[in-house]
């Protein structure tokens, strides 16, 4: 995953314009998921909808964003997050990184989908909605609706994946380990979730209790002995020794209590997560890319687009001449070509941009699209329900 857009990112557009209040929000996402594709759009004849989803989906959920008005990148201008080859070439990198996520990990173990979500699985029950593509690593989304498609752009935090033999460990399993090597580490996080310093995400609240927070389960205690925190090896490759790729066996190395020796060469255990400066699975991408060529229009929620592997995917919509929408609160990166050209005439269909929520955007959107079901709109798994529109220009 390249370097995020770290530029300033332009106010908020609102297309149509009547769409600047929470009922016109809706009523503009309510036309731009009914109507008919535009007749350029060639989707395999089927008229689908991808979602295309960022942080700001979970924020309901008590997770921190980026770049929300509480976001990290907005309140921490000095936040730097964790780059691949520095994990991967840095013992005392990997320290910092998984001491910080052993705090974190409990508030984002114990968080729920959020009021958006399940709106998201209504929207896809009722036929509007076919698949998502989400950036998050929170899976939200296969908790919420595991029956619709979910591709997982930048992977997920529920587990761990060994850099050499590409198994997966539970990231539960995982933190019981942690909490075994490091017991005076666990005796603190015991206090901090005894005193509820973990359970806020009000970003001057945990400054008082000397906390920072930030994305994926990521907690910085400035100060804090980061250089003592021990992680465990790979235990397949502890097992079982991996052949590294210039075809010498690796060598895998714990001290007396079981934790990874810098004297080892091989066992080292990541998130399952695409770090920044990390490659994104070719499957994955392939993946993503088709499911926007055989949709029909895609809808971005909670998401700046900064990170280049989503600002792609809205591109190749555009450039296959979709009508996208955005539900967004803030600014999104390149956001005016999106837009561009459309006719003043439009009220969604073609396209829509509003800077509202999305948990209370997407369920009042659903009520409102229930009710043209229940009154005699029919849903079937191979069509989407049409409501009338009235003359397109």
């Amino acid at each position: 995953m390249r370097i995020p857009y770290t530029g300033p990112l332009p106010p908020p557009l609102i297309v149509p314009r009547s769409a600047n209040t929470p009922t016109g929000a809706v009523h503009a996402l309510r036309q731009f998921l009914t109507a008919p594709p535009p007749g350029h759009v060639h989707s395999h004849g089927k008229d689908k909808t991808v979602l295309l989803t960022g942080a700001g989906i979970s924020v309901a959920s008590g997770l921190a964003d980026y770049r929300g008005t509480a976001g990290t990148y907005t309140l921490n201008k000095t936040y730097r997050p964790i780059y691949y080859s520095e994990f991967l070439s840095s013992h005392e990198a990997r320290k910092r990184y998984w001491a910080r996520s052993f705090l974190g990990w409990t508030t984002l173990h114990k968080a729920r989908p959020n009021s958006a979500h399940k709106a998201v699985k209504r929207l896809g029950d009722l036929g509007y909605v076919n698949s998502v593509i989400t950036q998050n690593v929170d899976s939200f989304h296969p908790a919420a609706h595991p029956e619709m498609s979910t591709i997982e752009l930048h992977g997920y935090l529920r587990a761990l994946v060994c850099v050499n033999c590409h198994n997966e460990l539970d990231r539960a399993v995982f933190q019981e380990r942690l909490s075994q090597l490091n017991p005076t580490w666990a005796a603190f996080l015991a206090e901090m979730l005894e005193t509820g310093a973990l359970t806020t995400e009000n970003p001057d609240e945990r400054k008082k209790r000397g906390l920072k927070s930030n994305p994926d389960g990521d907690v910085d205690v400035p100060g804090a002995p980061y250089t003592t925190f021990r992680y465990p090896a790979c235990p397949t490759c502890l097992s079982k020794p991996p052949i590294l790729v210039d075809g010498t066996i690796g060598r895998v190395e714990i001290d007396a209590d079981g934790a990874w020796s810098p004297e080892s060469n091989a066992g080292i255990l990541k998130p399952a997560v695409i770090m920044f400066g990390e490659s994104i699975k070719s499957q994955v991408k392939q993946a993503a890319e088709q499911a926007v060529s055989d949709a029909s229009r895609i809808l971005v929620i909670g998401s700046s687009l900064a990170t280049y592997s989503a600002w792609r995917l809205v591109k190749q919509a555009r450039d296959d001449g979709m009508p996208i929408g955005v539900l967004n609160l803030g600014g999104v990166r390149g956001e005016d070509k999106f837009f561009d050209g459309l006719p003043s005439s439009n009220q969604g269909a073609l396209g829509m941009r509003c800077s509202e929520s999305a948990d209370k955007i997407l369920p009042t959107l659903v009520e409102t699209l229930q009710g043209s079901v229940s009154r005699g709109a029919q849903v079937s798994s191979n069509a989407r329900p049409s409501l009338s529109l009235g003359r397109m220009e």
